[in-house]
């Protein structure tokens, strides 16, 4: 039977969707992350190992990212993406049969490693391909929903991490992280890919990484649209690590609260499949929102209440909104053979920018209240929407 030519795009949109949803909850799916904390303090590492641990992680996606994006625009996004979770899982192998510090660092290595090859490979695999079949409309929603299906992998990681744990122990629970990278790994492969990509040659990323840079210089739009992707993912992404605190802060039970940050979750999964009908907004309305979620965060934390909390993820579900919009204009602006190295330029800006924020954070931390620094950071989203409003302005004067 022969396809029509409206069927025939519809057909690869969902396989497209299928497969990125499967790989996102994959991805995160992984039981180890709720406890690998735990696994490195009962094998005797210090307060400061695991520091230094959880700090050569940074380290290595810091400085893999930009060249990872580079090497994607260079070569199949694809390859890299399968790649990638084999990286993470023979970390996590480590971790189960050789526990010890050196292992636990390389394993870090590995994984930061990994990460990087997927970070702006993935996006950049979307866009094109949804683009490619005329649809590159749907790439808010379809990267919403992805990232609501990562969310989803989390929670359900964290629901069975603990009784993995208590049946079968760490080695347990490190054979389920490794089932789910192997698992990541095979869906990548049923990712399409209909690029035409450059010749291999020895310095072919890095002259791809020179023109993405050079057009990031030339161009005040991709300019823009690149910086205002940490500045809209970093602060919240550093507050997620103190929600806990956050919430303990408020007076409530030890017990309740992971419930309580699962309600924050909820929020950001709201966020997430928000996306699509909310690319319609513009950047007027993207200053809107931006605005809302920094008032909802500084009143919400500052009250110290159940009600507080429900601001907290009000705000938390604006800025992951924000944030999705704000890779959409990234992508619409940059070109498809630099898009993954601009991709991780920015990815590469969100991560030092988090650096940032932990470290204003510990200062502030040291005299005021949970409360009063989550508000305070609230200033920063006060201060971007009011520049995407001044852009706005001025974009319409004559």
């Amino acid at each position: 039977m022969t396809l029509t030519p409206a069927r025939v795009p519809a057909t690869g949109v969902r396989r497209l969707t299928r497969t990125l949803y499967g790989y996102a909850f994959l991805d995160d799916f992984v039981l180890l992350y709720p406890v690998y904390a735990l696994l490195f303090a009962d094998t005797g590492m210090s307060v400061w190992q695991i520091s230094s641990l959880f700090a050569l992680w940074s380290v290595t996606g810091v400085v893999l990212e930009v060249p990872s994006g580079a090497w994607a625009d260079a070569m199949s996004r694809r390859r890299l993406l399968w790649i990638g979770p084999l990286l993470t899982a023979t970390g996590f192998a480590l971790w189960t049969v050789l526990p010890s510090y050196a292992a636990f660092a390389v394993g870090f290595v590995l994984w930061g490693a990994g990460g990087a090859l997927g970070s702006g490979a993935l996006e950049a695999l979307v866009y094109d391909e949804l683009d490619r079949l005329g649809a590159a409309d749907r790439y808010a929603r379809v990267m919403g929903r992805a990232r609501a299906a990562r969310l989803l992998g989390t929670v359900a990681a964290t629901g069975l991490a603990g009784p993995v744990l208590a049946e079968g122990g760490y080695p347990a629970v490190g054979a389920a992280g490794i089932l789910a990278c192997v698992l990541t790994a095979v869906t990548a492969t049923r990712f399409p890919e209909h690029r035409t990509r450059p010749e291999t040659t020895g310095d072919s990323w890095a002259t791809t990484l020179r023109a993405g840079l050079a057009e990031v210089r030339g161009d005040r739009t991709v300019r823009g649209a690149l910086l205002l992707v940490p500045a809209v993912a970093a602060v919240w992404g550093a507050l997620d690590e103190y929600t806990p605190l956050l919430v303990r802060d408020i007076g409530v039970a030890e017990a309740t609260v992971p419930y309580l940050i699962m309600l924050i979750w909820a929020g950001v999964t709201v966020g997430s499949l928000l996306a699509g009908p909310a690319e319609r907004l513009g950047t007027r309305g993207l200053a809107a929102l931006l605005a809302g979620g920094a008032l909802a965060l500084a009143v919400g934390a500052a009250a110290r209440s159940l009600a507080g909390i429900a601001l907290v993820s009000l705000a938390f579900a604006a800025f992951q909104l924000a944030e999705v919009l704000a890779d959409v204009r990234l992508q619409h602006r940059i070109d498809e053979s630099r898009r993954a190295t601009l991709t991780s330029v920015a990815s590469l800006g969100t991560e030092l920018a988090t650096v940032a924020t932990f470290g204003v954070y510990a200062l502030l931390g040291t005299d005021l209240a949970h409360g009063t620094v989550f508000a305070v950071l609230a200033i920063p989203y006060l201060v971007t929407a009011l520049a995407l409003a001044r852009a706005r302005a001025a974009t319409a004067r004559p």
